[in-house]
């Protein structure tokens, strides 16, 4: 029997650096991808994107088996690892390349999503209504190489330390048994 072919999910929810490593150790999935999305124009650099004119969103592409992890369970991971309830913010990082955004690659992962938030809405999950977009996928590019893997290169530097790292000690702490055995 074929296994089912791999999927693809993109996300964003604040800066693309606290989201790759997350679901980078995350079983079932195959890569994770920091770029721009949900704006105009092709090929946007970080600079353009951070002016805000652009409308992209940071988002990280995970592509994914959906053998190993569903993809409602990848978008419980993302509600879990940012706030999805404050317009065009993450903690320090302000503007609308920070919004929360589900870039749907069908009319499944459009459902997936809507059915997702209206129940964290109804059991009030969150303090607030949750704002996060949900809207259709057009494209997506790629980050600059130095915003790849970033976390994993730079632990060190002050916002890793003060932002990332205690997310990462979350995801060992709470969700271990969704890691890949060398996370």
């Amino acid at each position: 029997m074929t296994p089912p072919p791999l999927e693809v999910a993109t996300l964003g929810g604040g800066c693309f650096w606290c989201l790759e490593p997350v679901f980078m150790r995350l079983r079932g999935v195959r890569g994770a991808v920091s770029g721009y999305a949900g704006g105009a124009g092709a090929n946007p650099s970080y600079e353009a994107v951070c002016t805000g004119r652009t409308g992209h969103a940071e988002v990280v592409q995970v592509t994914f088996d959906p053998a190993e992890i569903g993809y409602r369970e990848l978008l419980e991971l993302f509600f879990a690892f940012h706030d999805p309830t404050t317009l065009n913010r993450q903690g320090p990082d302000t503007g609308t390349q920070y919004r929360s955004i589900i870039l749907a690659h069908n009319p499944a992962q459009e459902r997936i999503a809507k059915a997702l938030i209206a129940e964290l809405d109804l059991e009030h999950a969150f303090p607030s209504r949750i704002v996060t977009e949900v809207v259709p996928f057009t494209a997506f590019w790629p980050a600059e190489a130095h915003h790849q893997q970033y976390f994993d290169r730079n632990p060190d530097r002050a916002y890793c330390s003060a932002v990332i790292a205690p997310k990462m000690a979350k995801l060992r702490r709470s969700w271990s048994e969704r890691l890949k055995p060398e996370s």
